[in-house]
């Protein structure tokens, strides 16, 4: 597959992941364990904000990967 095809569908499969994590995470943010406790509030934005990059790095060394010779 070439580096530009690479590139556009991992362009897409970022933009599903992010608009998948941040509505999960919003359904998840309104449980009642989380909206009685602003500590847990604050635990919670930080994994859920910065959890999403865990899943991106393989699509972003997959696209980054150089065309076959």
């Amino acid at each position: 597959m070439a580096i530009r095809t690479r590139k556009f569908f991992g362009t897409i499969a970022l933009l599903v992941l992010v608009v998948v994590w941040s509505l999960l995470g919003m359904a998840i943010a309104q449980m009642p364990l989380l909206a009685s406790s602003g500590i847990a509030q604050a635990i919670f934005y930080v994994v859920a904000g910065l959890g999403w990059v865990l899943p991106a790095m393989p699509i972003v060394s997959w696209m980054a990967r150089p065309d076959p010779k």
